[in-house]
């Protein structure tokens, strides 16, 4: 969401236009609200297209005709106006993320959702085609991930079957990497050319690239026209149906039905690692049109296909949530000039409908998010507050009382999004505590810049933040890496950065002399893994399983457990060289020399659930250690079954687990309707030591400038842990920042602090 220009509309049709939702080369699409109170995505053409007649009669055409476009997958238009100087459409607001931005934040989807999101976007294909529309463009970005499933959007380039895939400025109309080879080459267009594309976006959801590089423009378009596409990690139950999809040829792909009806069939027959088409992978002989061959497929009727049930992708629930409460939260738009009518009904004017909008729009969210979104409306209330109240350094309200503002550096709409929500959330409810206490000294206030997870929008991102007076320490960066250039941006303010999440850093020696990091690096995890061996079932014999393919944190796991190896025991190392061989020989190593636990040194998830699934085949028992980024979606979704027993040494808890954190969880589920996510409660500890440091810091203007020497030595007692550190090397004390977890059907479990962990 962006906000208005001073030449945004403030209103289009009945719609009162709130904040923009993008911008493309047709027009501006704005989140609108109508008089109602409902929510709605509003598309407005751009007058340099509209004052073109023939433009407008096509846009008339293509409307009346979305509008008849029927289907669950596809959303709805509620109105539009296509003679107005510049038309408009109006489609219901669906609060969820697009499938790009749901790959690039957590990877490929699991098999199961590409099935059923594949059925599902064929579906709605279906009904485009069969209103005599194709939609041209048909990419990830178009692509919105609802609660019960995918929804089509975007039919501004929409045409009539037949129509030529160039302009008359011969540009080319769709998203290079993911239009048809015929609409990179004038070719006419029809159903066919939607087939590619979605098969382009089965690609990238199964694999997280597209099937024809990285990159667009003329690149892309050429590899589309001449070239394979890659397709070596689709799973291999898809492969052959998308393989028929991406035909040179539009008459050899299949029809969005049969592709519905095909993806259908194979996710209820297909078994793992098998293609649902049988043995052959191929179709019958003399035969490449789809067409023909549909019963290879075991399709029933092609109008009476079950759709593959919704495997909803982790992390959408609260993604939809915090996107409907943030559309919620919008406030209501200035009021237009009024002009003099003649008196309605009672109750209609000042006063009447308009008081109660408000109240009204809670309920009228879109039914095109899967159902009620249900919004705690004192949350968001609270999160308004905190919001308004994000300037800081003055006094709050009529009193005397200092305001002290925290900046919030997160990533908040990239790939690293659930960790910078989670410590939103945290700061956001150790503020709200803090300003509860009767007998503070001063209030906070919450200030966040969201830096997508780009390197360079990180740097702006921490000059706002610096450029703020009021802003007395920072917190974040939230992302993996913790770079250089960001800290010294702030070190030249004299502004201080409390990092909670970053795994690694490239900081200098020297550099972050404001820089006070709460949790041990990844490369510092190892110790708890020492601990877990030499207090628990002491072992004989462990084979360390160096990973070649990290010489970050693989190398530096190995060298601490050669340097320091539980007393008693026989280290015997095993290198995994690059690629994908060696497993199965480190399983064997482990089980013929009777090892008593395996250590995996690495930081690579996917290649941690291999060693997993390797150890799992040749039957090994002992026990199973890794430490840091190895436990991640790819390794449970990776090893399976196989996940279980392993434990995990980390630098966060599980708050729902501690009981001094037990009200923090409690406060953290009735604000947000979701337990704590993984860095809230870390965060929520920040807030504190912030606090505590500027309370012992001079508060003749000098709280900024003296704070970030206070930090370190500052010590805090947190609900995760108490925060102590070394004043000369800056660095948190790890002996009580490392938590172990173990994988117990197929989750996490956590365990708690190493030193108190005992094997059950």
């Amino acid at each position: 969401m962006r906000p208005l220009t001073s030449e945004d509309p403030r209103a289009v049709g009945p719609y009162r236009t709130l904040v923009r939702l993008g911008a493309g080369g047709m027009g501006v699409v704005y989140l609108a609200r109508s008089a109602g109170g409902a929510l709605a995505a509003v598309k407005v053409i751009r007058a340099e297209h509209a004052a073109d007649p023939g433009f407008r009669a096509r846009f008339r055409r293509e409307a009346e005709a979305a509008a008849r476009i029927t289907g669950p997958w596809v959303v709805p238009v509620l109105g539009a106006d296509t003679e107005a100087p510049e038309p408009w459409l109006a489609t219901a607001y669906v609060p969820g993320p697009s499938l790009g931005e749901a790959v690039g934040a957590g990877g490929p989807l699991p098999t199961a959702t590409v099935r059923a999101l594949g059925s599902r976007l064929a579906d709605a294909l279906a009904s485009v085609h069969a209103a005599g529309l194709i939609h041209r463009d048909v990419k990830p970005g178009n692509v919105l991930l609802a609660l019960d499933g995918p929804r089509l959007i975007d039919f501004g380039i929409a045409r009539h079957e037949g129509a030529s895939a160039l302009t008359a400025t011969g540009a080319v109309i769709g998203t290079p990497g993911y239009l048809a080879p015929e609409q990179a080459s004038a070719g006419p267009l029809g159903p066919p050319c939607d087939v590619f594309s979605l098969g382009c976006v089965l690609v990238y959801a199964a694999t997280g690239r597209g099937p024809f590089g990285e990159g667009g423009g003329a690149g892309a378009l050429f590899r589309t026209v001449h070239e394979d596409p890659d397709l070596t990690e689709v799973p291999p139950g898809l492969a052959s149906l998308i393989t028929d999809c991406l035909a040179k040829d539009p008459a050899a792909r299949p029809t969005a039905i049969q592709v519905r009806d095909a993806v259908a069939a194979g996710g209820r027959d297909a078994r793992d690692g098998e293609d649902p088409a049988g043995p052959h992978g191929a179709y019958p002989a003399g035969t490449r049109d789809p067409r023909e061959s549909l019963t290879r497929w075991g399709a029933p009727d092609p109008h009476d296909t079950p759709l593959i049930p919704w495997h909803m992708p982790a992390g959408l629930s609260a993604s939809v949530a915090e996107r409907a409460a943030a559309a919620l939260a919008l406030p209501d738009p200035d009021p237009l000039p009024v002009t003099p009518a003649a008196p309605g009904p009672a109750g209609s004017g000042p006063g009447g409908p308009t008081r109660r909008r408000l109240s009204t729009r809670r309920g009228l969210l879109t039914a095109g998010a899967a159902g009620a979104v249900v919004l705690a409306g004192g949350s968001t209330a609270t999160w308004l507050a905190l919001r308004k109240g994000g300037t800081g350094g003055r006094p709050a309200g009529s009193g005397t009382t200092p305001t002290y503002t925290i900046g919030l550096h997160a990533d908040l709409g990239g790939p690293g999004r659930a960790t910078g929500l989670a410590h939103r959330r945290g700061a956001q409810l150790a503020v709200a505590d803090h300003n509860a206490r009767e007998d503070k000294a001063f209030r906070l206030a919450l200030r966040t810049e969201d830096d997508a997870g780009d390197p360079a929008a990180a740097l702006r991102a921490a000059g706002r933040l610096a450029e703020d007076p009021s802003v007395v320490a920072v917190l974040g960066p939230t992302g993996d890496v913790l770079r250089e250039d960001v800290v010294q941006r702030y070190g030249a303010a004299r502004l201080a950065t409390v990092v909670v999440a970053a795994g690694s850093s490239r900081v200098g020696t020297g550099t972050g002399l404001r820089l006070c990091l709460t949790r041990p690096l990844d490369r510092m995890l190892a110790p708890g893994l020492i601990g877990f061996l030499a207090a628990n079932r002491p072992s004989a014999r462990v084979l360390l399983v160096e990973d070649t393919a990290d010489d970050g944190l693989g190398a530096e796991t190995g060298r601490l457990f050669r340097s320091a190896p539980p007393a008693g025991t026989t280290l015997v190392d095993h290198p995994l060289a690059r690629g994908g061989a060696g497993f199965g020989a480190a399983a064997r190593k482990a089980v013929g020399g009777r090892a008593d636990a395996v250590v995996y040194a690495g930081g690579d998830a996917s290649r941690a659930a291999r060693l997993a699934t390797a150890l799992a085949a040749e039957g090994f028992t002992g026990d199973r250690l890794a430490a840091g980024p190895a436990l991640g979606p790819a390794f449970l979704d990776g090893a399976g079954g196989a996940a279980d027993g392993w434990i995990f040494a980390e630098a966060y808890a599980d708050p729902a687990a501690l009981p001094s954190a037990r009200a923090f969880t409690a406060a953290h589920r009735k604000r947000f309707g979701a337990p704590p996510a993984t860095w809230a409660a870390e965060a929520y500890d920040a807030v504190g030591l912030i606090a505590r440091a500027a309370g012992t810091t001079s508060a003749s203007g000098e709280v900024r400038h003296g704070i970030g020497g206070r930090l370190v030595r500052t010590e805090h007692r947190g609900i995760v842990r108490t925060l102590a550190f070394d004043a000369s090397t800056r660095q948190v004390r790890v002996p009580d920042g490392i938590f172990l977890h173990r994988i117990e059907r197929g989750r996490p479990r956590f365990l708690g602090p190493y030193g108190d962990v005992r094997a059950e």
